[in-house]
């Protein structure tokens, strides 16, 4: 009787999963069906295909997670072969396909986003190199993206940016931010644009940067506000959007809290139980002059555009969390998970020891 009990449950649980249910089918504002089937999970299929540029990127490698971890197809648009291998993992047998692209190429453009639902673009450069430079990338780059996106008829397409992104901003980078906005809504009137503030995790250029350069985070005396935000939230929001009917409006993804560089010093400091640098405040001029004379070698270091954005606070522009359903977390729930490896061997299982925050930064309290 158990066996043949255990039989029948299994033929129920084997025949319930065929079937469909009313919300697994949707439709598109292109009115093409969207048909989801299997169960839950990695081995699932939403029925979603989506192209994400800057797939190999900070940001794009955890929005890949999150859609294949679904079930949805995701095309990924690679440059250099090495830099795409760890994405294929990341979904069931087909789901992962990757394709080679490049950003000056129209051809190749049209032929990552001819199958996909929804395109999203990632691709972004926060320091100038003599093949591309911000306007390059970030203007024309995102405006041809957004171009052949929409003479290739699909329907919805999410352009991320920056909080800072404005026309008026003294930052290159943050000048074109703006200008590739309004060049992606001129060609694509329904486009979605994300401004995310400065991005943490495990590969960020924030709390890493200041674990090993903390002498460039004093600049301005460590008093510029900054609302940084985990890349989980981002990537999670990004991933919703795909189910999501928002379209043609501007989503504003600051961190929870304003603070200030000076207490993410002190975080980092008290984290990695290492002591606080001695180092001086570096003039502006002088962290000009030593931004510009490292652009003569062939790897990224401080640019001086950089330096500028270290003088910038953080806009000051309430959050629309509550539009895309993510609470987004505090600097402090995750940050030891990022720079534990920076302590030394007798201190590595030590407990945390969060410095106090500064009152005048908790009245600043939440941006949304």
């Amino acid at each position: 009787m158990s066996a043949s009990s255990n039989l029948l449950r299994l033929q129920r649980t084997i025949n319930y999963q065929g079937k469909r249910a009313y919300h697994d089918l949707v439709t598109l504002p292109s009115k093409k069906p969207i048909i989801s089937q299997g169960p839950p999970g990695y081995s699932a299929v939403t029925g979603h295909v989506v192209t994400v540029f800057g797939c190999t990127g900070f940001l794009g490698r955890y929005l890949v997670s999150k859609l294949a971890r679904q079930g949805t197809q995701v095309i990924i648009p690679y440059r250099d072969e090495d830099e795409k291998r760890h994405l294929k993992p990341m979904g069931d047998l087909g789901q992962i396909v990757p394709m080679e692209w490049d950003i000056r190429n129209e051809n190749q453009i049209a032929e990552c986003v001819r199958h996909s639902d929804i395109v999203f673009n990632l691709v972004g450069r926060d320091y100038a190199t003599k093949s591309f430079d911000f306007t390059s990338v970030q203007v024309d780059g995102a405006e041809r993206i957004a171009r052949i996106t929409a003479q290739s008829g699909v329907p919805r397409f999410v352009h991320v940016s920056h909080l800072n992104a404005s026309a008026t901003s003294l930052s290159k980078l943050y000048q074109t931010k703006a200008e590739g906005e309004e060049r992606v809504k001129a060609v694509f009137k329904e486009a979605t644009i994300i401004r995310p503030g400065p991005l943490y995790g495990y590969e960020d250029k924030l709390l890493n940067n200041i674990a090993i350069w903390p002498i460039w985070w004093k600049l301005n005396d460590a008093k510029t506000m900054t609302r940084p935000v985990h890349v989980m939230d981002v990537a999670q929001v990004l991933a919703n959007l795909v189910h999501s009917p928002q379209q043609g409006r501007t989503i504003a993804l600051p961190g929870p809290s304003t603070l200030t560089y000076e207490y993410l010093l002190d975080l980092v400091s008290s984290l990695t139980y290492q002591p606080p640098s001695r180092a001086p405040a570096v003039p502006k001029a002088v962290a000009l002059a030593v931004a510009k004379a490292a652009q003569a070698v062939w790897w990224p270091l401080l640019s001086p555009d950089e330096v500028i954005r270290r003088y910038i606070n953080d806009a000051d522009t309430p959050g629309d969390w509550d539009v895309v359903g993510v609470t987004p977390s505090e600097i402090e729930q995750h940050a030891i998970q990022y720079v534990r490896r920076y302590r030394s061997a007798e201190n590595f299982s030590r407990p945390n020891i969060f410095p106090p925050r500064p009152i005048a930064e908790e009245e600043v309290g939440l941006g949304f």
